[in-house]
């Protein structure tokens, strides 16, 4: 299992430039959340919360268990819609949308869920080619040679024909990655990528994230309490906590920062003001 608090190295192993040209301007904001509030029954997940995702950054979204990382990214995709506040997609309030315009945000996307969620009635190459079925009308020849061409992508060419049932842990991570990047997706969301695989799988997956925003040049927001794998992939962090952001910044500006609770989720310290029952 890997050391999800494993405290930050002195230097990240590749250092993205932070999101501002080679002018001083400031890209242009693909994904933003305004004053977003969501209650699930009577707990406060999202509690006002706003932020801007620019283009081809990787934002990081840390914070413990249950502290509303994968709500935000369910709002993000139009799983879930604030109680109040607006998410807006490339300028396209999805919070407030027809059906159809949502769906054309949502062609934008790529979400690598948690568990991966392949079904485990398809093979892998079924499992990676459905997106394609399911919202484009494309030859069984094109469709081949997405599937194949994303498979490569992710190594895992080798298992095309595999069940799900028969992959490992990290294979079935790779194969999801796939499936997320079939139809060449403008936004990436990570929902936990590395948990529950060992330190080397988890290492393969985050150079799979960072290889995929060089090569398709995708803006990507990552949520996880693994700090090993924040440091490597992310350009900015912001912290969940209690349906609050308390601190949105570059890795340096988390690496060294002196607030308390910051300091206490990043160096991984049993001592502190957050508490695990929180």
């Amino acid at each position: 299992m890997a050391d999800t608090h494993a405290p930050p190295p002195d230097e990240p192993l590749v250092e993205h430039p932070e999101p501002v040209s080679l002018k001083g301007m400031v890209p242009p904001v693909m994904i933003e959340l305004r004053d977003v509030s969501k209650k699930l029954g009577d707990r406060t997940v999202l509690d006002n919360i706003s932020l801007q995702v620019y283009k081809g950054e990787t934002l990081c979204i840390l914070g413990g268990s249950g502290q509303g990382k994968s709500v935000t990214l369910k709002h993000i995709v139009g799983l879930m819609r604030p109680d109040s506040g607006s998410v807006l997609v490339e300028g396209i309030d999805i919070s407030h949308t027809r059906n159809g315009e949502l769906e054309e945000a949502r062609k934008k996307i790529g979400f690598l869920f948690q568990n991966g969620a392949l079904l485990n009635s398809m093979n892998v190459y079924e499992n990676v080619a459905l997106p394609l079925r399911e919202h484009e009308q494309l030859p069984e020849p094109e469709i081949r040679r997405r599937v194949e061409e994303k498979l490569a992508v992710v190594g895992m060419s080798d298992a095309i024909s595999k069940m799900p049932a028969v992959l490992s842990g990290g294979m079935k991570k790779r194969a999801s990655l796939a499936r997320a990047i079939i139809r060449n997706p403008d936004i990436m969301l990570y929902d936990e990528p590395t948990a529950g695989l060992d330190p080397i799988i988890s290492a393969t997956i985050n150079q799979l994230i960072l290889d995929i925003q060089k090569k398709l040049g995708v803006t990507s927001i990552l949520v996880t309490h693994d700090m090993s794998s924040a440091f490597r992939v992310s350009n900015r962090m912001a912290m969940l906590w209690k349906g609050k952001i308390l601190k949105i910044g570059t890795k340096e500006e988390f690496r060294t920062s002196d607030d308390p609770m910051i300091k206490q989720f990043v160096h991984g310290e049993s001592e502190g003001p957050l508490r695990l029952n929180e």
